[in-house]
This record gives structure tokens, sequence and C-alpha cells, in this order.
């Protein structure tokens, strides 16, 4: 009966004293890996509203600091035909200040991207009074002189409809006429092919003698100089690129104080003329399914309602000079787009809607797998800790048991020590009674 009974006291210690350790650290245990779980599935929700809020804010930033950059270059570029004006009316000094004029433009040269310097003007010319063109120097080179044109006539200008003369000769001194951009229009067939738009923006200024208005200063701005703010960037990268990859829909684009594109990664969007000189219509609701099938898709958001009400609204905010975040759907992409408009604003560009806007569109896709990225990384995080957590109790319930064990054992022993043998069954005594 002695041996009975110390057997069950051994099991009546070691459990006792297992299960006070073990219950309130199996409790521990439970509450932790819930929190963890809990902290986990907060996170990755917070994770994706933060993404986000904060890839909207800052893609809203990058589309103002973009504007904000062409404005600061339109304002440069109006001040060279100011000082234009002071310079010696001769050839000479002419290419001299065409050549000192020159900005950096991205190029891929043996597979890199690199900086070159390119003239900002293709163009530079002085006429009289009378519209005559006394100097002209185009790429760098004069004109003759058989070749001078009286630029009074719209025909007679480069692109066959330009009016600079005619605009600049009503302006007062230090005032400056830019035109819209003017080029040859680039159809879907002639882009797919590698032909890229190449255009101006032509200024014009008056100057003056004694006699009152002499004649008109121009200059003819490259308009890859202006294009090489948007062309040049993807909004979800940080570096620079040749040419926006749009079928990622992530890209950058410039639309006018009118609502026409002005840069595009598809070229065959971009406002551009007739060999007449005359524009190529905009596509409607009405001359979509023509334009389209002719590869002439030139993009005006005003009228593009019927693809996305959102477009032409996007457009009107713009106009009225404030910049914000909206999506849309074009090409059968849903769209987020982050836009701002160009604070440049002249005889030719009033307030409120100025030069234009810059807009930075992501395809929502795009932004979607981004915030799975971060949710995933967050998943996989929390499960990892609640793993090793789990682990982590598992080994301490196994070590506290042979702990326990240990224990329990050597307070029988004392027990047994201290406690007489004969104490255990008294004489007398019996179990049976």
């Amino acid at each position: 009966m002695t041996e009975n009974k110390s057997g069950k006291q051994f099991f009546t210690v070691s459990r006792v004293f297992f299960l006070l350790i073990v219950i309130p650290l199996l409790l521990m245990a439970l509450l932790i890996a819930n929190g963890i779980f809990q902290l986990g599935d907060t996170s990755k929700k917070g994770a994706i509203s933060a993404l986000d809020e904060n890839f909207q804010q800052e893609l809203l930033s990058r589309a103002i600091s973009v504007s904000d950059n062409v404005a600061d270059f339109l304002q440069q570029v109006e001040k060279d035909i100011l000082v234009a004006t002071i310079l010696p009316a001769s050839e000479e000094a002419y290419k001299d200040f065409l050549e000192k004029n020159r900005q950096s433009l991205w190029v891929k040269r043996d597979g890199n991207i690199v900086k070159i310097m390119e003239p900002l003007y293709t163009e530079m010319a002085y006429i009289d009074q009378d519209g005559d063109e006394v100097i002209k120097i185009v790429d760098g080179k004069a004109v003759d002189k058989a070749d001078l044109a009286n630029v009074s006539d719209p025909e007679n200008t480069t692109y066959k409809s330009e009016e600079y003369f005619k605009k600049a000769k009503t302006l007062d001194k230090g005032q400056v006429y830019m035109s819209h951009l003017k080029g040859w229009y680039i159809d879907r067939s002639a882009f797919e092919k590698g032909e890229r738009f190449t255009g101006i923006l032509r200024l014009a200024t008056p100057f003056f003698n004694k006699q009152g208005f002499a004649g008109v200063v121009t200059l003819a701005l490259d308009a890859q100089h202006l294009a090489k703010f948007t062309d040049n960037i993807v909004p979800t990268e940080p570096g620079y690129v040749i040419e926006a990859d749009v079928s990622t829909g992530s890209y950058a684009y410039m639309v006018d104080n009118r609502g026409f594109i002005i840069s595009h990664p598809v070229d065959y969007h971009i406002t551009g003329l007739q060999p007449d000189g005359t524009p190529v219509p905009p596509v409607t609701e009405e001359t979509i399914n023509e334009m389209s099938g002719k590869g002439q898709e030139v993009l005006n958001l005003n009228l593009m309602g019927a693809i996305d009400p959102a477009l032409p609204e996007i457009a009107k905010n713009a106009a009225q000079g404030n910049s914000g975040v909206k999506t849309y759907n074009f090409g059968g992409h849903t769209k987020m787009v982050a836009y701002s408009p160009i604070p440049y604003y002249s005889v030719s560009y009033p307030k409120p809607a100025g030069f234009g806007w810059i807009g930075l569109g992501v395809d929502v896709d795009v932004f979607n797998e981004m915030a799975m990225k971060a949710s995933d990384k967050i998943e996989k995080e929390t499960r990892a800790w609640t793993t090793t957590v789990v682990l982590i109790i598992i080994i301490a319930i196994i070590l506290l048991f042979f702990i326990a064990s240990i224990l329990a054992k050597g307070i029988s022993r004392s027990i047994e020590a201290e406690v007489p043998e004969e104490s255990l069954e008294p004489p007398g005594y019996d179990d049976e009674e």
C-alpha cells in the first residue's frame, strides 16, 4: 500500500505543478498568437490604405513638380526672345545666339541612356515692319536671300498657317507671343514604322525704333525640349527613360490650354497639321471609328466625354487652375491620374488655364499589384512570427514537463524523507475498515 500511495502522490504533485505552469503559458501563447494575427491583418489593411493615400499624394506632388519645372522653362524661353531683340541684327550674332542656347536631351547611345546638349531653337528670324524676312537661321544655317519670304501671309510660313507676325505686331514692348504646338501630324502607321513627332512652339516679340513699330524677332522652340519633361519619366519609377511603354498604362503626358495632347508616348495622339497647314481634327464620339480607321487619333480631352465623363471633368478642373487625383477609363483600363496646371501665363496663355497641364497616369491594376505585394509581405511576416511563437511554446512545454517531473520527484523524496514510513500505516490501522 505504501508503494501505491507514493505513486499516486508523485503523479499528483507533478500534474498539479505542470498544469499550474503550462495553463497560463498556453493562455499567454494564444493571446500572443492572436495578437500577432490581428496586428498583421490590421497592418495589412492599413498598409493598403496608407499605400493608396501615400502613393496618390506622391503622384500628385510629382505632377506639381513637373508642371512647375515646365513653367520655369517657358519663362526662361520668354526671356531669351527678349534678349534676342537687343542683339545686333546679323547672321553671325544670330548663329552665335542659337549655338550658345543649348539644353540636355536624353538619348540612347550604345544601349545606354545618356544626356546630350542640343540647340533649344531650330529657327531664328528678323522680320521688318512689312513682314519681310531679313535674316533667317534654320538649323544653324542662314537661309539664302532668295528663299526669304513675307510671313505676313500665313501661307508663306513654315507650317503654312502661322499668324505670329500678325499677332506680334499688336503687342506692346516686352510682350511675347507664343504659339500653340506646330508640327506635321504623325499617324499610327508612321509611328509604328518608327517616325516620331517633331514640332515647334513659335515665339515672336516686336521691337521698336523712334518712329514706332519696326519689326518682329522670332524663335522656334524645338518641341523635344518641352516634351522631355513628360516623355522621359514613368510615374512609378525614379529614373529616366527614352520612351515610356504605353502598354504598361503608366506614363506622363502634357495637355495645352485648349485640351489638346501636346506630349504623349503615342505620337498619333498629339495634335498636328496636315500638309496644307490645316489641323488634323480630334476624335469625337461621332468620328472615333472613322478616325481610328485612318490611324488618326488626335486627342482633345474636352471632347472625350463619350469615352469617360471624367476626362473632360479633369480637363475643366485643370483649366480652372486646380490640381488633383482622379480615376477614369481609357482603352479598356482603369487609370488613376494626378494632374496639375502649368503656371505659365502670358498674353497668349492667360489665367486661369495658363499654358495647360501635366498628367501622370498609372494603371490601377499596376497600383493594386503594388498594394498586394505590400499585403503579401506583411502576411508572410505574420505567419513567420506566429510559427516562431508556436515553436517556442512547444519547446517550452516540453522543457517544463521535464522540469516539473524532476521537481515533483524531488518533492516526493523530501516528503518520504521527512515523514516516517510507519506514520503512513500506523499500528492498528486497517484500510479495510
